[in-house]
């Protein structure tokens, strides 16, 4: 298909919401990181034939989101497209590169997305025929992560019929979490040597206007070191349900982009003589109302497509809002769940959205890379109880 340059890759630390970088807007944000990370890979925004920016969160002027984009990091005269699909915008916009470079739209495509769950727009949708006139309000963030229209229920919900439906009881979903946390401290060892591999670090946090550094952090911020003994005393979100707070991630804000590129040798050359081949893309969707299962019939897709079965497999990623993901995901697929998400995983550091799925792959490629090449699946539920996988292949 096409290949991810290695290295030609970065993100931002991810921030819990109404933390450090909540006062930016996620477009400027992500062309700030982008400028920097181009130009620390000696690429010129100029040498991109195709770019494409991913958002799910409304903000100021994001009707220009994608043209906008392109224009602050150089660009001014390349078209950008904006994709959206939910939490699974990430391996999304890898399939639209991917598409768009084999119907012949380039060789070397940008693909970025920024997202800010902080400070929620709170929007007000007219409706003059109403009785009175009386429109209707959304809260664009929380409203969201309430009430799915067709499921006609929250994320959380998705969860719960799922956990009822595998028999997932709050026990496991915690020593799921306490595991996924061990597992991050691996990407903090040595000075955050693993993260460090993709994010610049410390981090400065400009001001609003991006024309001075007004702060520093060192990585990620708001990952919360959980507590056995304060977990086992957390009652379910639900009454009589499974799933509590611990059991899920938390909303974050960040910034995340990748280099894609048609031609293997354009790929190495950037890639210090090393590139990842995509080797599937696939999408999936679920019943009503069972959204944590949906990443098993995308990823058995994307691996039939790949020609591979999960024995050949050597690094598996998710997107994993709620620890219910990984356990059903591992218990259909026949693999131990502790084996998958080395270093890291949305679960502990966060779910910005929009750039989620991007930092998960971003970090499968370098596991791979430590492991001296292999080959990684990743996966990810979305909204509406979607999914998305990708398989690839590092040399």
């Amino acid at each position: 298909m096409v290949f991810i340059p290695y290295g030609g890759y970065w993100s931002s630390p991810f921030v819990r919401w109404q933390g450090a970088l909540s006062h930016l807007h996620s477009v400027e944000l992500a062309a700030h990181v982008t400028r920097d990370a181009l130009g620390a890979r000696g690429l010129d925004a100029t040498d991109l034939d195709l770019a494409l920016y991913g958002w799910t969160v409304i903000q100021p002027e994001i009707f220009y989101a994608g043209p906008w984009f392109t224009a602050l990091i150089g660009a001014e005269g390349l078209a950008c497209p904006v994709v959206n699909q939910a939490c699974a915008t990430g391996a999304r916009l890898l399939a639209t590169a991917a598409g768009e470079m084999l119907r012949g739209a380039g060789e070397l495509a940008l693909i970025a997305s920024g997202d800010r769950t902080s400070n929620g727009a709170h929007v007000y949708h007219p409706a003059p025929h109403a009785p009175g006139g009386t429109g209707r309000g959304e809260d664009w963030v929380m409203g969201s992560f309430e009430r799915d229209p067709w499921a006609r229920g929250a994320m959380v919900d998705t969860a719960e019929t799922a956990a009822a439906r595998e028999s997932i009881d709050t026990e496991e979903q915690h020593a799921l979490v306490m595991h996924r946390f061990a597992q991050y401290q691996m990407a903090l060892a040595q000075d955050r040597a693993f993260q460090k591999r993709f994010m610049t670090l410390p981090f400065g946090v400009p001001d609003a206007r991006f024309r001075k550094t007004v702060g520093e952090i060192s990585g990620d911020e708001g990952v919360q070191m959980p507590d056995a003994d304060k977990m086992a005393r957390l009652k379910p979100v639900r009454p009589g349900g499974t799933v509590t707070y611990a059991g899920q991630t938390h909303p974050a804000d960040g910034c995340a982009g990748m280099i894609v590129a048609r031609d293997r040798a354009r790929a190495r050359e950037i890639g210090q003589g090393r590139a990842a081949e995509v080797l599937a893309v696939s999408q999936a969707r679920e019943a009503a109302g069972l959204m944590p299962l949906a990443p098993i019939r995308a990823a058995a897709r994307a691996l039939e497509a790949a020609g591979l079965g999960i024995g050949e497999i050597d690094v598996v990623k998710s997107h994993n809002p709620f620890a219910v993901n990984d356990i059903a995901f591992a218990r259909a697929v026949g693999i131990d769940w502790r084996e998958m998400n080395n270093y890291g995983s949305s679960l502990i550091w966060g779910h910005p959205q929009g750039p989620t799925g991007l930092r998960a792959m971003i970090e499968m490629i370098e596991e791979l890379e430590i492991r001296g090449g292999g080959t990684g699946l990743f996966q990810g539920c979305a909204a509406g109880d979607s999914a998305m996988a990708v398989v690839l292949r590092l040399e």
